[in-house]
């Protein structure tokens, strides 16, 4: 049986990931079977997890994934049976999306997640800039709503031991349990980009950081008081709704096209599909297959190798020419017919698409839709999520995707499909 507990807070920013990352590192040392999951769509966090457990991780979305499927992932599968689940949530505790009716406001967000698994809540409290006033704000989140239990608080950035103890104080009368205080430290830091942090593939430094955010969960944090309040998963089954695109499928997989979900990949394997990977920024073309699929990632930081890799572009084309070919996100750009960069310099792309897009002025493209396609390799229904900053320039043809936001409004059709090649900038979650 799994047991689990989530890490929140009431913002971004607040050093969800750098606690996560020592907690998960402090158990992993000490011989504890964990392993740890992501609230919400992202796929940089979950690489991080995985360097600091050892242990795949997964996203839990409790806007685009059905209860089964939710509850199916967090109980997992070829794990030890005792293990502990520790879940990353994704912006505020309550941050989630719209919705036409009031009352259901807020779908998705970390609360959902830890209702519909039963799961207490550690509340991550940035108290950096704050003395006194953690009080109240404390106490907001712990009266909000009472299904969501909030086990405790790890106090982040505090300045001082004279700051610590004034946090201390003005949060006794809540008789809330304070599992640690973690001390403001540039050696827990760690760079980010436009889409989230840098990748955890990029980081050359990346076990000695991990170490580090140990040995300070271990100096600051009752990591035994927080094992003692996880609770119990509730076993789950899962039956995918959906076939694979094709049953052979060559995936990119680099620092450039890192974002495909491992759910959805293992959904593929359980049907029986046989997967295969290539790296484009080494050059390599497509392995034979009925699918290439080139996942998001981040293309623009290496449009002109891309470019200028002869062997994988001639192999994208002549992949094209024989069998399907999908770009997500990332990919999608590269199957047009040009990329401009943030220099402002443009680079020639596959050509398989009338497509253009820039990074020359940027543009926030962000939120769940459902999408819906009558062709392609992903015909059907779709929750998806939108995260991008490009702009395009030229989208010519037939549209891929109708599509609609969480609020139900309907959007422009978007994607593009032309004979045998498909994309769109949508990242495409669960059936829906």
């Amino acid at each position: 049986m799994s047991h689990g507990l989530l890490i929140a807070a009431p913002s971004s920013g607040a050093g969800k990931t750098t606690i996560t990352l020592g907690l998960l590192r402090a158990l992993t040392r000490r011989g504890t079977a964990v392993r740890g999951a992501k609230s919400g769509p992202d796929y940089i966090d979950p690489r991080f997890h995985e360097a600091a457990c050892g242990q795949p991780c997964f996203n839990l979305d409790a806007w685009a994934m059905t209860p089964d499927r939710v509850a199916s992932l967090a109980q997992g599968r070829n794990y030890p049976q005792d293990s502990t689940l520790i879940i990353e949530g994704a912006m505020g505790l309550f941050d989630g999306a719209p919705h036409l009716d009031p009352a259901r406001d807020g779908k998705g967000a970390c609360a959902d997640l830890a209702r519909q698994l039963n799961i207490p809540v550690i509340l991550v409290v940035d108290a950096g800039r704050m003395a006194q006033s953690i009080a109240p704000l404390v106490a907001g989140f712990i009266g909000h709503d009472p299904t969501v239990k909030i086990a405790g608080l790890i106090l982040n950035n505090v300045g001082s031991d004279r700051h610590r103890d004034m946090l201390l104080r003005a949060l006794k009368p809540l008789g809330v349990t304070i599992f640690g205080t973690v001390p403001r430290s540039r050696a827990i830091a760690h760079p980010d980009r436009h889409l989230g942090l840098v990748q955890a593939r990029e980081r050359s430094d990346l076990d000695q950081f991990l170490e580090v955010a140990a040995d300070v969960i271990d100096a600051h944090v009752d990591v035994a008081g927080l094992m003692a309040c996880v609770a119990k998963i509730t076993p789950a089954t899962f039956t995918p709704r959906t076939l694979p695109p094709a049953q052979t499928i060559a995936v990119a997989q680099d620092d450039a096209f890192a974002f495909a979900y491992p759910h959805l990949l293992q959904d593929w394997r359980d049907q029986g599909a046989e997967i295969t990977t290539f790296s484009p920024l080494a050059d390599q073309a497509p392995p034979p297959a009925e699918l290439t699929y080139l996942p998001g990632g981040y293309p623009e930081l290496h449009a002109g190798r891309l470019s200028n890799n002869h062997h994988f572009m001639q192999g994208l084309r002549e992949a094209a020419a024989r069998r399907a070919v999908y770009g997500e996100c990332g990919g999608y750009m590269v199957l047009g017919d040009g990329m401009i960069d943030a220099q402002g310099q443009r680079h020639k792309m596959a050509g398989l698409l009338s497509l253009e897009t820039s990074f020359e002025t940027r543009k926030l493209h962000l939120g769940y839709r459902k999408v819906q396609a009558a062709t392609g390799p992903f015909k059907g229904g779709w929750t998806a999520h939108e995260f991008h900053y490009a702009t395009t320039l030229k989208a010519n043809g037939t549209p891929l995707f109708t599509a609609c936001d969480a609020m139900e409004t309907q959007l422009a059709a978007t994607g593009l499909i032309n004979g045998s090649v498909a994309g769109s900038f949508m990242h495409l979650i669960d059936a829906a």
